[in-house]
């Protein structure tokens, strides 16, 4: 069995560092380890985001839902990872999602003024965390091009890549039919036509009311594919 140090040592933002290092680190910042059973709550969506949150063991199901709540993405998140981790710092610091427990479920928590000086103690952790956001703020680029001149399929694949995290899994858009041809603002059958070629290349599975996603990468592929495409059509 994973002793806590290895545990820690395999969460995404603390990876890269030595057992001495973690030791060190545990020892300078107060760790709270918390355990949910199934179905309980960790975050509610508008919630502070106070604390950085670790999942070092089980599986939790994050869920976005707009105003009205006719639209809904959902993913499940798998120890070992971390829940909304962009939304510690800036000026949208509320969590933009509700996080239930799937099956017992622990959670690592580390208060905000904790984590920055953790951050601040070794450039492995810094660089972490930089990448992340890093990784985050590029994804929006393919997807403002997607939003403005992007085919169908450009702009659910950034719909989704936005509001899921690298490591999502399981991904589900949960929308009436009519309501999503209608908010992508696109004719029935062609939004219907774009679905079955995606479904074709293993994109996406799809009903009535719900669109599936077996694997996010292939979405974060397509969307470079085509501001590579339309990058190079640029310039010729």
């Amino acid at each position: 069995m994973n002793s806590m140090f290895e545990i820690l040592m395999e969460l995404p933002l603390f990876r890269g560092a030595t057992r001495e290092r973690m030791a060190e680190t545990v020892g300078m910042a107060k760790f709270h380890f918390l355990k949910y059973l199934p179905g309980e709550t960790i975050v509610e969506a508008g919630a502070p985001c106070t604390h950085i949150k670790f999942i070092i063991s089980g599986s939790v199901r994050s869920k976005i839902v707009n105003p009205d709540s006719r639209f809904k993405v959902s993913q499940t998140l798998v120890a070992p990872d971390v829940i909304s981790p962009d939304y510690l710092f800036g000026r949208a610091t509320n969590y933009p999602c509700t996080v239930t427990a799937i099956e017992p479920t622990g959670i690592l928590q580390i208060a905000k003024n904790d984590y920055i000086k953790i951050l601040n103690s070794d450039e492995v952790f810094m660089f972490n965390y930089l990448n992340m956001l890093s990784m985050n703020a590029q994804k929006s680029v393919s997807g403002v091009l997607a939003l403005t001149t992007g085919s169908i399929e450009e702009r659910i694949a950034f719909w989704i890549v936005a509001l899921t995290q690298p490591s999502g899994k399981d991904i589900a858009l949960e929308c009436r039919q009519r309501d999503m041809y209608s908010f992508f603002g696109v004719q029935r059958s062609s939004f219907i036509a774009t679905l079955d070629s995606m479904k074709e290349r293993g994109l996406v599975t799809y009903d009535s009311t719900k669109i599936d996603i077996p694997d996010r990468r292939k979405l974060i592929e397509l969307l470079e594919t085509k501001l590579h495409d339309n990058i190079t059509h640029d310039n010729d």
